[in-house]
């Protein structure tokens, strides 16, 4: 089984390639929503964030606009809770991983923003890399997160530069055109796998 790691920045279109690529039949990973998932239910993540940001958890239920201020209020505090989020990622996604090997699949897809940044670029065999013109990408963030577009450049400022990522692609995806042609590109790229 291969695995393919697929990331780009926020507003990329990395979760539309993510779409893409499941109904092309390649099963995919989304360790964004393992995180959600993570954050929506009682247990030791919701906890330690409580414990981390007193107010962030009422009833049960994460406030993810309180977390969202602590962390652009405190440079420290993002990566705690990476620190408390990963590990339970990890397992999800090794769960993942054996499920699909045990079925016979020849690619599956982990859909990791923080690929790079986490090293798992190197359990890969194949890294897609989503890129946009920055101008697309604070549009886009700006619209999806109800904030300016000033506020979401500072917000992108915070990740790894578009062109680090890029750098470390087998393949990019270029998304700052048309749906039409993303999903041209996408339609390629699942024939050169299947080759």
């Amino acid at each position: 089984m291969k695995v393919l790691g697929l990331t780009g920045g926020m507003g990329m279109g990395k979760s539309t390639v993510a779409t893409l690529l499941r109904k092309a039949g390649l099963p995919v990973f989304d360790a964004d929503a393992e995180v959600r998932r993570q954050q929506s239910v009682p247990g030791p993540v919701l906890d330690g964030i409580q414990a981390m940001v007193p107010g962030a958890v009422c009833s049960g239920v994460l406030d993810r606009g309180v977390l969202r201020q602590a962390v652009m209020e405190q440079p420290d505090l993002l990566p705690r809770l990476e620190a408390l989020i990963h590990p339970h990622v990890r397992r999800a996604r090794a769960r993942f991983l054996a499920f699909w090997r045990a079925r016979g699949a020849r690619w599956v897809v982990l859909d990791i923003p923080l690929l790079f940044e986490t090293g798992m670029q190197r359990q890969c065999d194949h890294v897609l890399v989503v890129s946009a013109p920055r101008w697309v990408q604070a549009r886009r963030v700006a619209a999806r997160r109800g904030m300016t577009q000033a506020e979401a450049r500072a917000l992108m400022a915070r990740q790894t530069p578009d062109a680090l990522r890029v750098r470390g692609a087998d393949t990019v995806l270029r998304t700052g055109r048309s749906m039409k042609e993303t999903r041209r590109q996408v339609r390629r790229f699942v024939r050169m796998l299947r080759v």
